[in-house]
């Protein structure tokens, strides 16, 4: 092995098929066609005298001295990409650059209208995608720049993820206007006579609100199961039903909102990245970008 002569690139694509453990995933992450991404894997295994990968059922699984040097050629990599970035500055009203966040439907109403209205008037050539990728695929997708960002509850005990803590907030129950049920106060009582809307994207199973609720030996009647919050307020403004929702989304609404009359922990939400990302000027202004958004 002589290496001076191997392309770096190589280990790029070892890096990221690594993290995928799939030819078609990592080719789509760098950009290529499948047979590029085969023909450097052919090409790294030559220059580094190993198998690297094996394909098994589970994908590929990368071999004993993948393992021993993987370490090492992240860092590499993410000491090159730092190098290449210290000392390029940042020109937010020229940059065309796809932002690619991962966020819920509730926190996309928080966001994005306000955030694109921003990036209109100071990144016009910006563009942003939103999605609502699985907690366990974040940390891969955003080390594969695949994600730029992603807002979620606190992730503990990772090093690979920074994060920035966005605030908490507390659930209320969104009620219509001279809701027939309810008046100036709502006791248990009352919210248990209610029929409810439960906003989740599984098919079954109980919520935050549900859980406490079961702690005190009592359960609500859901009448109708969403999978969107969005929808929501506006099945609240011209029905009996009620939402419980995060008070910072149901004060955006022509509804009463009334404390829950048990308790129910706070939400607790943050901005995460990737550490590999950490230095890069335009990653720096948008996530100051975001953060004061959400703070407006």
């Amino acid at each position: 092995m002589h290496p001076h002569r191997i392309d770096l690139n190589l280990f790029v694509v070892i890096d990221t098929i690594y993290r995928e453990r799939n030819l078609t995933r990592a080719a789509e992450q760098l950009h290529l066609t499948q047979p590029a991404v085969s023909n450097a894997l052919s090409r790294a295994r030559e220059a580094l005298g190993d198998e690297l990968f094996v394909r098994t059922p589970q994908g590929m699984q990368p071999t004993v001295f993948t393992e021993t040097i993987i370490a090492q050629v992240k860092s590499g990599l993410q000491q090159l990409h730092q190098s290449a970035t210290s000392n390029v500055t940042f020109d937010p009203t020229s940059a065309e650059k796809t932002i690619r966040l991962s966020m819920n439907d509730l926190t996309e109403t928080m966001l994005l209208p306000a955030l694109v209205e921003r990036l209109q008037q100071t990144a016009p050539n910006m563009q942003v995608e939103s999605y609502n990728v699985p907690r366990e695929q974040l940390e891969r997708e955003l080390a594969g720049h695949s994600l730029d960002f992603a807002i979620d509850v606190p992730i503990m005990g990772n090093t690979q993820l920074q994060q920035h803590p966005l605030g908490k907030d507390h659930f209320v129950c969104m009620l219509r206007r001279n809701h027939p049920q309810v008046s100036n106060n709502l006791t248990l009582d009352d919210y248990l006579a209610l029929q409810h809307i439960h906003i989740s994207s599984r098919r079954s199973g109980p919520g935050l609100v549900d859980l406490q609720l079961n702690k005190l030996g009592r359960r609500r009647k859901i009448t109708l199961r969403a999978q969107h919050y969005r929808i929501a307020p506006m099945i609240v403004e011209t029905s009996n039903l009620a939402l419980s929702a995060p008070s910072s989304f149901a004060s955006r609404y022509n509804v009463d909102c009334f404390d829950l009359p048990f308790p129910v922990p706070k939400i607790e939400s943050c901005l995460l990245w990737h550490k590999n990302a950490e230095q890069d000027p335009a990653h720096q202004w948008l996530r100051e970008l975001i953060v004061d958004t959400l703070n407006a």
